[in-house]
């Protein structure tokens, strides 16, 4: 017999027969086909009953399985089909929670699955299809008919959704046919094809859940994806998916301004909103990558486009804070090592140039050159001096006045609610560390939270990076074992503050979120009394730090003081004066929605000041309540507060100039909160250079009169602008010891050395960290110096902080 001829059982390259002679052989009847096996679906009853003796008398062996159970009944023993029946008036959501069940599971996703429905309504079987069933028929059903569907499924041969060109479900070009439909755009005379974006969308929990629940996970994310892009229209022109089940998105003819709008609005409606991915409620943080489509194309354009945009994709994640990222050359993983070492000289050598710089830079632009104007102004017949000295005791006379305005406000601040307005939900609370920097503090930090008092579960996330394991780690491990309220989440890769929240707003598993950075100890009331302010309609609330390492130092004790003057006194006045309040930062608490949507950008220094002014763009209700307590750890030494106090002003003046001139145009805000605005962000901006401008001013008026012997010095204005000014902060250290904590109130002498120390020198201080750090955004010097931090029973020479 010929090895390429099948045997006499049909069989190929079987071995050969050898035939007897004048002996029969008999060859058996093919066994007759198994009867195909139908999994019945329903509770027990009538209705199930009767299904199950249809389908016996057409030829189906039956299994029964009750909803809730399905899958296990199919892991168990994989049917040929299943049969679902509901005999409610309603089979939708029943319908529909079947479906999801049996779609869920791998061994499920193919199974050909026939609904048997009660409602007579068209529009359940075309929604029940939606959803996924394969069949729809009534309950009054043909057993002839059910048996010709079943068959029908049966026996069709199946495709798998990669090789269809659309999946008609979702509306997804599988990747081979999706990058078809790139090289067709490209390809389309350039006359014709005037602008267009491609764009890659990862998602930052991808990895966590598939290693969590199977890789079909990743196709899940993308349809959910894709459905929320949807409703962007004809922008979104053409989505597919990838092999790694990031979403394709190709939006032909929109210019560069409107394809970033549109997904930074995609990227927000992701993050806010809650998804069912694989059974579980999940939220998801889409990091954006696009890359404009290249006007001139070749071998490969598509292909390089889309290694472009997964690029920018791959940098968006690392900073998960929705904003969309726009290919660079340096994002290449090649050239990002170069573009690193091209810029590591310039950067090291402007960072040690900046401090020599600055105080030169201060003196001329402050002094020097405002001097020389005055000069030459009186030479050529005009005294600008007279006029900028009467600008600056206005504005001096202005600052005091508002100082004394947000005393007098603080004291009519918003009382707390007085309960909740509904129940104790879960909630989260968030600290945010950078493990070398809080090794000191860190164990302690968290036995507080431990101990903090709410009335329902609260869990704690340490959302940590380290560049290498710490000892400390295996500390926080084992109190993670011991206590399964503290969830670790190292962040791998990340840089900031604002990295580790954004990792861990998607993982947090409460109504609303607490935010504090690694030295915070909240008060074991805190929790309560945030709920009793969000509960009534408030979406963000920002409590009282209060200082409690005072006694490690003067500087210490200098900060805890003007901490009461900030959080006891300005922030509750300016949330009542202006009618917002406008920080949502350590021991401040938000809704978990709101902060998903919003999340923090870590390009910006005061990365909390810029959220919650975008959550005010939004209409978002932020309250200032000064009982909320929560103690932290001062700088002992100027150096570390030089270092802390730089970086906040250098972030107030990144909000100024992001957040001014569109929130002065906003339809959101009031005239009142515009003019509060204005003071904030714009006024607190001019001010330290405008009280500079007294000096040229004295020095231009000594040239003048020959000398400053021959001024006159007992002016009557000039003595009522100094005496407003110095009462200010007298008034100012007045009420933050009336208002002060407890703790504090008692050290009365610390109240009178700051009134001592702050207007002969720490307000001088102040405004020289201002123009200084105005100076390095110029120069674009953006560096944040961390410094160790240590516990609070430090000696003078501890607790350094870089917060």
């Amino acid at each position: 017999m010929s090895d390429s001829m099948p045997d006499l059982l049909g069989r190929r390259d079987a071995p050969a027969q050898v035939l007897i002679p004048h002996q029969s052989t008999t060859i058996p009847d093919p066994a007759p086909p198994a009867a195909p096996h139908i999994l019945a679906v329903g509770a027990p009853g009538p209705g199930r009953e009767q299904l199950t003796r249809t389908l016996r008398l057409t030829g189906h062996a039956v299994t029964h399985a009750v909803p809730g159970d399905v899958r296990r009944q199919v892991r168990q023993t994989t049917p040929d089909a299943i049969v679902a029946l509901d005999d409610g008036p309603d089979g939708r959501r029943q319908g529909r929670e079947v479906i999801r069940e049996v779609r869920a599971d791998p061994a499920g996703q193919a199974l050909p699955l026939l609904m048997v429905t009660g409602a007579r309504a068209p529009a359940t079987a075309a929604e029940l299809l939606r959803h996924g069933a394969d069949d729809c028929v009534p309950q009054a059903f043909d057993p002839d008919e059910l048996s010709a569907r079943i068959a029908a499924k049966l026996h069709r041969v199946p495709v798998p959704v990669e090789q269809l060109l659309l999946d008609p479900r979702t509306g997804l070009y599988s990747a081979p046919h999706f990058m078809a439909e790139l090289d067709r755009e490209l390809q389309r005379p350039a006359a014709a094809r005037r602008g267009g974006v491609l764009a890659v969308v990862h998602v930052a929990e991808a990895e966590a859940l598939e290693t969590r629940l199977g890789p079909r996970v990743r196709r899940e994310i993308a349809e959910r994806l894709a459905q929320v892009a949807e409703p962007l229209g004809s922008v979104c022109g053409r989505l597919g998916w990838d092999d790694e089940g990031r979403l394709l998105v190709l939006m032909p003819g929109v210019d560069e301004e409107g394809a970033t709008a549109s997904l930074r609005q995609f990227a927000a409606s992701v993050a806010g909103t809650r998804f069912v991915v694989a059974d579980e409620n999940v939220r998801l943080t889409p990091a954006v990558g696009w890359t404009p489509l290249p006007a001139r194309t070749g071998t490969g354009a598509s292909g390089q486009a889309a290694e472009q945009a997964r690029d920018a994709a791959e940098e968006a994640l690392r900073h998960r804070d929705l904003r969309p990222v726009r290919y660079e050359p340096w994002m290449r993983t090649a050239a990002a090592h170069s573009h690193r070492r091209a810029r590591r000289g310039p950067r090291a050598l402007l960072r040690a140039v900046t401090p020599l710089l600055s105080p030169v830079l201060m003196l001329a632009l402050g002094v020097g050159v405002p001097f020389l104007c005055y000069q030459q102004a009186y030479a050529m017949g005009w005294d600008a001096a007279a006029v900028a000295y009467w600008v600056v005791v206005a504005g001096l006379v202005t600052s005091a006045l508002l100082i004394v305005l947000e005393c007098l406000f603080s004291l009519d601040a918003k009382p707390r609610p007085a309960g909740p307005a509904r129940p104790y939900p879960v909630a989260s609370a968030v600290i945010a560390a950078y493990l070398p920097n809080e090794a000191a503090t860190i164990v302690d930090t968290v036995e507080s939270f431990l101990r903090l008092d709410y009335p329902n579960e609260l869990e704690i996330v340490l959302a940590y990076n380290t560049p290498h394991p710490l000892p400390v780690e295996e500390t926080l491990r084992e109190i993670a074992r011991r206590d399964p309220r503290l969830v670790l989440l190292p962040v791998a890769g990340s840089t900031s503050k604002a990295q580790n929240l954004n990792a861990a707003v998607t993982r947090v598993r409460g109504e609303f979120v607490g935010i504090f950075d690694a030295d915070h100890h909240p008060a074991p009331d805190a929790f309560r009394h945030a709920w009793d302010w969000l509960s009534h309609g408030y979406d963000v609330v920002q409590g009282h730090c209060v200082i409690r390492n005072g006694d490690s130092s003067w500087v210490a004790r200098l900060v805890g003081v003007e901490f009461e003057a900030i959080y006891a006194v300005s922030h509750p006045g300016r949330t009542r004066l202006y009618g917002f309040g406008v920080f949502g930062g350590s021991n401040g608490f938000w809704r978990t929605d709101l902060l998903a949507r919003t999340r923090m950008h870590g390009s910006m220094l005061t990365e909390d000041i810029d959220s919650t002014m975008r959550a005010l763009d939004e209409g978002a209700r932020i309250a200032m309540d000064r009982t909320l307590i929560s103690r932290e750890l001062a700088p002992t030494m100027l150096r570390p507060l030089w270092n802390q106090r730089s970086r906040w002003a250098q972030g107030w003046l990144q909000v100024s100039l992001k957040h001014l001139w569109r929130g002065l145009r906003s339809p959101v805000f009031t005239p009142r909160q515009k003019t509060g605005l204005f003071v904030l962000l714009g006024w607190r901006e001019v001010q330290p250079w405008l009280t500079l401008q007294i000096l040229p001013i004295l020095l231009h008026a000594a040239v003048r009169a020959g000398g400053a012997d021959r001024l006159d010095w007992a002016v009557p204005v000039c003595l009522v602008a100094a005496a407003v000014t110095l009462s200010a902060g007298l008034v100012q250290a007045g009420f933050a010891w009336r208002l002060a904590v407890p703790e504090l109130r008692r050290r009365k002498s610390w109240f009178w050395r700051y009134l001592l120390v702050s207007t002969f020198f720490y307000t001088h201080f102040k405004n020289m960290v201002a123009r200084a750090a105005h100076l390095k955004e110029v120069l674009g010097d953006r560096q944040w110096r961390v410094t160790p931090r240590a516990a609070a029973s430090a000696g003078p020479a501890g607790a350094e902080v870089g917060s």
